[in-house]
């Protein structure tokens, strides 16, 4: 990446844009092409002249149309650039690489927590989970009861957090959205990084406590609680109950230990939200590189968010173990379509203003930067929202581009910590796996270092390669999972970013 004063970025011979890496005034000039408009950094500059209708080239791939006639030196965004439907041609498995040719990787070890199951937690929390909204008040008013210094004589113990949501009842119990609500209910409750459970419920709820239990063989015991407000007889028993369950289980869930375990336990989860127009040169493929190294030490990354794959599936397709693993995917996009159109709405209603204001201007452009993401690496399987992960390697998992709702799912399926790239500045955090967030460029790292764990922008300002962030962000990551707050548990977030995607009619 050239350094800072270079003023613009080609990213493919193929490409008929550049991106400008500061704002450029009328009259400005790159590589000798006089600029025709104001452009601010990020953006893009068309170095040739575009025609009518015609495509529109990034990262070597189509991100549009033009939809007037555009000239050389003129800002390339939403004025003069046409979304159109993805019909790139999948070349299934024709980029499948293996990690024989890599060089052996030193063996890495992480100090976490190993479940009777097997599974190794990178975090000790008791979850307290609820089945409907009704029961949220409950459930958060018992957490709160181990606030401050409750958990003194705990050390072992991360925290006690209250997961409470929105829905729960007026759903069809044989639809998508009840699915959702169970798998992810028992993929929290079945978590490594949680090591005891209080289920909390109302009683006459569409999604019963015994649903659960019964889907999936639960038997309670000294870690895994279940309880009803109506059947407790009101509020105010249930949350004395519910902390004194509590009080029983803290002594059983502090005697785990963190003990040295190999990498391959961890459980990535790839995410990008406030995304801009450097997502996809700077954060995301030093992610990607993170994610192929974990990988190549038998460990786990997870790519979700699958609106913001469109337009980019191609490239996905291409790295399938297999045709029904490609298949899996593309008809995952199929459903989205349809989704979005019976929704009367547009696969292009993403990105957001936000994004767009970073540079980013169709989803086609947006995808092709966020798949960067997942590496290099075959991908293994396509798994529904929140559906648990059953193999190593890169899987892809279904969700909605929305980044909350994403990551529970994300959670849900198995993953044991996060990596968030950023642009615009987000602040997420979540329990009970610790995120880790990135920052595209170095002008906003510098504003929100108290929410940045790592700063990707030294790539842009030419001072570190992709290769050299992402070893970085591993050695992050292995500290996290080892322990070390990232800047979020710092400031105590993720109590509220837990959100199960909703989908289907309330009745």
């Amino acid at each position: 990446m050239p350094p800072k004063q270079v003023l613009f970025v080609k990213l493919h011979p193929k490409d008929n844009v550049v991106i400008a890496t500061q704002s450029l005034g009328l009259g400005s000039r790159i590589d000798g092409i006089d600029v025709l408009d104001a452009v601010p950094s990020g953006h893009k500059v068309a170095i040739k002249s575009i025609p009518f209708g015609t495509e529109v080239r990034k990262y070597g791939q189509v991100i549009g149309y033009a939809n007037t006639d555009i000239s050389k030196g003129q800002h390339v965004h939403i004025h003069n650039l046409q979304f159109r439907a993805s019909n790139a041609e999948h070349q299934i498995g024709q980029s499948v690489l293996s990690t024989d040719g890599f060089p052996a990787v030193e063996p890495r070890t992480f100090d976490g927590y190993l479940r009777e199951n097997g599974k190794v937690g990178t975090r000790n929390f008791i979850a307290v989970l609820t089945s409907v909204n009704c029961s949220a008040s409950a459930a958060r008013l018992i957490a709160d009861h181990f606030r401050g210094n409750a958990l003194a004589g705990y050390p072992n113990v991360d925290g006690v957090a209250a997961f409470v949501h929105g829905t729960g009842c007026a759903m069809d119990p044989n639809g998508d959205g009840y699915a959702n609500l169970q798998r992810v209910l028992w993929g929290y409750a079945s978590h490594a990084n949680c090591g005891g459970i209080l289920l909390v419920g109302l009683g006459c709820e569409s999604y019963q406590t015994d649903a659960l239990i019964e889907a999936y063989g639960i038997v309670q015991n000294d870690r895994f609680r279940v309880m009803n407000i109506q059947d407790m007889g009101g509020l105010r028993k249930t949350i004395n109950a519910g902390i004194a369950v509590i009080e029983e289980m803290l002594p059983r869930v502090n005697e785990a230990q963190r003990s040295p375990h190999s990498i391959s336990a961890l459980t990535l989860g790839l995410q990008c939200g406030g995304s801009d127009a450097w997502s996809g040169i700077t954060a995301n493929p030093a992610l990607g590189h993170a994610s192929d190294l974990l990988i190549r030490h038998g460990g786990t990354a997870v790519l979700a968010e699958t609106p913001e794959v469109y337009g980019a599936e191609h490239l996905l397709t291409r790295r399938a173990r297999s045709a029904e693993v490609a298949d899996k995917l593309i008809q995952r996009l199929h459903w989205w379509e349809d989704y979005t159109a019976r929704n009367h709405g547009s696969m292009d209603n993403n990105p957001s203003p936000g994004n767009k204001r970073g540079g980013l201007t169709t989803i086609l452009e947006k995808s092709l930067g966020a798949v960067a993401k997942s590496g290099t690496l075959p991908m293994e399987d396509v798994l529904r929202y929140g559906e648990p992960i059953t193999c190593k390697g890169f899987v892809m998992m279904d969700s909605p581009g929305y980044d909350p709702a994403s990551i529970t799912g994300q959670i849900a399926s198995g993953c044991n910590i996060v990596a968030f790239t950023t642009g615009r500045g987000s602040v997420y955090g979540s329990k009970p796996a610790p995120a880790i967030k990135i920052a595209t460029n170095t002008a906003m790292y510098q504003r929100m270092q108290e929410d940045m764990d790592v700063n990707a922008g030294v790539i842009l300002d030419g001072d570190k390669s992709v290769a050299e962030v992402g070893e970085a962000i591993l050695d992050l990551l292995v500290n996290v999972a080892s322990g070390r707050p990232s800047l979020s548990e710092a400031q105590g977030l993720g109590d509220l970013e837990f959100v199960p995607w909703q989908i289907g009619a309330v009745m």
